[in-house]
């Protein structure tokens, strides 16, 4: 593994140029980004006292992972949940009004995540009553079970890349008030 994290702002707010910057100098030979998930990771995490989205960092990462272009191919995205999230994600079983079945209830949404990993992880059209493995493009682990079999997850992440399902991932790309997305 190779650590190909963002370790400076790129000065400049055309969200383009970022994302290939970003694809040349950090990802151009990597194939998974783990995105830790933890405390300060979400969607809603806000902005600094100067007006910075705090996530700015994280956002761009994975939309530059999840972007498959000219000199940069897709990443796979394996979403690393932090102890002191798992109760903010893992919210045990329920039974389905629709199917009877039980599900698992995994609370991936604006507030625990980006929404680079949520829209990714529950991918849309959807037409059962429940997502399986098999209908998510991102990963999802908690971090005991990853630290015990790290290649298996990174593995998973990895295929994901060549599966029939990274033809339904897409990237949000902020321009001001207008959101450009991506397939």
């Amino acid at each position: 593994m190779i650590n190909k994290g963002l370790d400076k702002r790129i000065n400049s707010s055309d969200g383009d140029y970022i994302m290939k910057k970003i694809r040349e100098d950090y990802l151009k030979d990597s194939t998974v980004t783990l995105f830790l998930i933890g405390e300060h990771s979400s969607e809603n995490e806000g902005f600094d006292s100067l007006g910075q989205d705090k996530n700015y960092f994280i956002k761009k990462e994975l939309q530059s992972s999840l972007y498959n272009g000219q000199g940069n191919t897709r990443n796979g995205i394996l979403g690393v949940v932090l102890p002191s999230m798992y109760d903010r994600i893992y919210k045990g079983t329920y039974t389905c009004s629709t199917c009877g079945k039980s599900h698992n209830h995994v609370s991936i949404n604006d507030s625990t995540v980006i929404k680079e990993f949520s829209e990714n992880y529950y991918l849309e059209p959807h037409s059962g009553c429940a997502w399986s493995e098999e209908e998510r493009y991102c990963i999802l682990v908690k971090w005991d079970d990853f630290i015990n079999n790290p290649e298996k997850y990174i593995n998973d992440a990895f295929e994901k890349r060549s599966s029939e399902l990274s033809e339904k991932v897409h990237v949000n790309i902020n321009r001001g008030n207008v959101i450009k997305r991506y397939w």
